[in-house]
């Protein structure tokens, strides 16, 4: 029953996710039929489904509606999470009561959990309980190619709503956070004569506190590949659940020697304590994940009427899907389950290591052959590789295992003696030190890498090519090296898909309300704005490239935050050939202007400013906004900034015609796109760059009519996520959209009109 378990655990994940019409008549229909036949198991298979399905569909039942959108909430949870920045401070609240404001708006009771952010917010600790008044809106992120996929995060975490806390009325603790084991703990080792460092990591490989590490500690762990070690895994529960079976058994073959094995009351001791460590770690998803792995690993172990590995595999799934449906999603469930069946594919049939040098041996083997494929599930889950992971994997998995890991449990179980306890502890430093120096050298040697979007899927595809030639028993020899031998300069000679000569990539991007465009050929990359730097000093494009990034041009149209506010962070993390802006603006690192008349050539492909003109000062920071035109071939591009209606006219006659794509000004705003621009050069696309539920209410109704009866495809970055266009190549003009918008291929008014405005 093992896989037919997790297979209907499965199922029920994935329909409850997609819903499909119909689904509780087929789901009773297929109950019905199991009930004729009386198959007990199928009508426990059918229960399973219905369970996944149900929990998946409630959590999307939670989700706020559209509805509320700016609408004063009275909110009363308890603090899971508190993470300061400077002044801001963002909240994870799990939610008990939620009333609306106002009279005869939709009710928000069935919210489960919030992430919200509280200016200058008063002392708050995890486990407190608050109310407060919050404006939401649905949860969202922006989604653009190759980057981190904060809507879908917020999604796995079971996070229905985002927003902020009002200052007015101002927020009221309502109970103070009660004292856990595990809070006590944490305080006992914050007066524990250590390094902070030391304390950090302490807190995190023993306590599974993974809040307590610093950005920097993340950061050194992401680009080494060895974040695995410090979450609390199967092979922290495991550890201590094997040290407990060990003391068990000894303690068992002195009390009764002759029937010592067939004791089994170490076997439950052990289970007991994977069940308390995990709970004391706070029980967390990869936590709740190690602890059901460890009991299921503990039943294969015990040879006690117990399932063969791979039905321990299928089962430990299906019981991992059903405690928590969300966890389909989370990237960690998958990089576990695949490791662990790299791992049964490896050492099933084969005899157990003998001596320290078959150990070592067995280890290197294990990690040579586990590292493509994990490699590749990385890729896959976050779009990096760590060129390091595995040489520095060979090291630190033994060295976290058998050092690291159990002098940090010792030091909590010897804690009560005064000596041996903080000696524990001591050796834990040094040894952390030595860890920590050891991944900085690594990735000072082998950095992170960040491949493009497009190179993902093939490298990840030929790496677990790789890891299958090695793993898979029954291939000869020299099948396995010949593949290899032909898979490793097929990677090295991957590259990203360049512009041909004379084409043009055109990519809007998701910053939300703001604005950043890409311009790139063979040999020349332009950036049109560098989006908007949020209140929190937060700039989207720093989630957008790798740093060391090269931009031969930077045109910013003006110092408006929404499209200035990255100029700092390009400044810093990337190399800029030259900075264009208006006269009179201000973009914090100097700059050439860019004034009308200018034009140049790269790659066959034509630029030229049409506005601003030398003398700005009577005109609006809007109205000095560089207005860029792009001519490839038969096609063009306008970008026009945020220029308002009567500047266009100013420059509408120097257009050239026609006008393949447009960037509709000022981000659809009435004041821009008048009726002369729209009637003139009636753009095949127009695309507007404005934030998803933005408050401006952005594109305006009046300008989606307008550019609708002149026959244009419209698109929003708000709707469609990141949009690609390419221009001047062999095929008419190509278009792709980061969100797929189903709407967009029901053929209604030929799949162009997807846009909406809430005017």
């Amino acid at each position: 029953m093992a896989m037919p378990l997790a297979l209907a655990a499965l199922l029920g994940v994935g329909l409850g996710r997609w819903a499909p019409a119909g689904l509780f008549e087929l789901w009773a229909l297929g109950l019905l039929l199991v009930l004729g036949a009386g198959h007990q198991r199928g009508m426990l298979l059918m229960g399973v489904v219905a369970f996944t399905a149900a929990q998946v569909l409630l959590a999307k039942g939670a989700v706020l509606p559209d509805g509320l959108l700016r609408a004063d909430l009275l909110l009363e949870g308890r603090i899971e999470a508190v993470d300061d920045e400077e002044r801001l401070s963002r909240l994870l609240v799990r939610v008990e009561a939620c009333r609306p404001l106002e009279a005869g708006r939709l009710p928000c009771d069935s919210l489960r959990r919030v992430r919200v952010s509280y200016f200058q917010a008063p002392e708050m600790q995890p486990g407190e309980r608050w109310a407060m008044t919050v404006r939401l809106r649905p949860p969202a992120g922006f989604a653009n190619p190759g980057t981190f996929d904060y809507g879908a995060w917020l999604w796995r975490e079971g996070i229905q709503a985002t927003g902020y806390v009002r200052s007015e009325p101002a927020a009221e603790r309502l109970a103070a956070a009660p004292t856990t084991l595990r809070d006590r703990a944490l305080a006992h080792l914050d007066r524990q004569d250590l390094s902070p460092q030391a304390r950090r990591w302490l807190a995190a490989l023993s306590l599974g506190a993974g809040d307590r590490l610093e950005r920097s500690d993340w950061d050194l762990l992401n680009a080494s590949g060895t974040t695995h070690l410090v979450v609390i895994s199967g092979l922290h529960v495991g550890l201590v659940a094997t040290f407990t079976l060990l003391l068990g058994r000894g303690l068992a073959r002195l009390v009764t020697p002759r029937h010592w094995r067939l004791a089994v009351w170490p076997w439950w001791l052990a289970g007991a304590a994977a069940i308390g460590y995990a709970w004391l770690a706070g029980l967390q998803p990869p936590a709740m994940r190690a602890m059901i792995m460890t009991l299921v690993g503990l039943w294969v172990a015990s040879g006690r009427h117990a399932p063969g590995p791979w039905q321990a595999w299928w089962l430990a799934l299906g019981l991992v899907v059903m405690v928590d449906p969300l966890s389909f999603w989370r990237p960690g469930l998958w990089l576990s389950f695949v490791a662990v069946a790299l791992l049964i594919l490896i050492w099933q049939g084969r005899r157990r290591p003998s001596g320290i040098g078959g150990w070592a041996w067995g280890l290197v083997r294990t990690q040579a052959m586990l590292a493509p494929l994990m490699a590749a599930a990385v890729l896959l889950a976050f779009a990096r590789l760590a060129p390091a992971a595995p040489l520095v994997n060979l090291v630190a998995v033994p060295l976290v295992s058998l050092v690291l890991v159990p002098l940090a449990l010792l030091g909590w179980l010897l804690a009560p003696l005064p000596l041996v306890g903080p000696l524990c502890w001591w050796l834990f430093e040094q040894a952390a030190a030595v860890l920590i120096q050891l991944l900085a050298f690594a990735v000072k040697s082998l950095p992170l890498w960040w491949p493009s979007a497009e190179l993902v899927l093939p490298l990840a595809v030929m790496l677990i090519l790789m890891a299958a030639l090695w793993a898979l028993p029954g291939l000869g020899r020299g099948l396995r090296v010949g593949g290899a031998l032909l898979l490793v300069p097929a990677m090295l000679g991957l590259a990203a898909p360049a512009p041909e000569p004379g084409s043009l990539r055109v990519r809007i991007y998701d910053v939300g309300q703001g604005q950043l465009i890409e311009l790139r050929s063979a040999n020349y990359r332009l950036l049109y704005d560098t989006g908007p730097r949020f209140a929190s000093g937060f700039a989207p494009l720093s989630t957008l490239w790798p740093t060391g990034q090269n931009f031969d041009d930077v045109m910013v149209s003006h110092d408006d935050l929404d499209h200035a506010g990255g100029v700092p962070v390009l400044a810093e993390s990337h190399a800029v050939g030259r900075f264009l802006a208006p006269p009179g603006e201000s973009i914090g690192v100097p700059f050439e202007l860019c004034l009308r008349g200018q034009s140049w050539e790269r790659d066959g492909i034509s630029y030229r400013v049409l506005w601003p003109p030398e003398e700005t000062a009577a005109l609006s920071s809007n109205d000095r906004s560089c207005v860029l035109e792009v001519t490839v071939g038969s096609e063009r591009l306008l970008i026009t900034g945020d220029v308002g209606r009567e500047i266009e006219r100013h420059f509408l006659l120097d257009v050239d015609r026609p006008v393949s794509l447009l960037v509709a000004g000022h981000h659809g705003s009435r004041t821009s796109s008048g009726p002369q621009l729209v009637q003139m050069l009636e753009p095949d696309h127009v695309i507007y760059s404005a934030g998803r539920h933005n408050v401006f209410a952005h594109p305006h109704a009046e300008v989606v009519r307008r550019f609708r009866h002149a026959g244009s495809c419209q698109w929003s970055t708000a709707q469609d996520g990141a949009l690609t266009f390419w221009l001047g190549g062999p095929e008419p003009l190509l278009v792709g959209a980061e969100r797929r918008m189903p709407w967009r291929r029901s053929g209604v008014e030929g799949g162009c009109h997807a846009v909406e405005s809430r005017h």
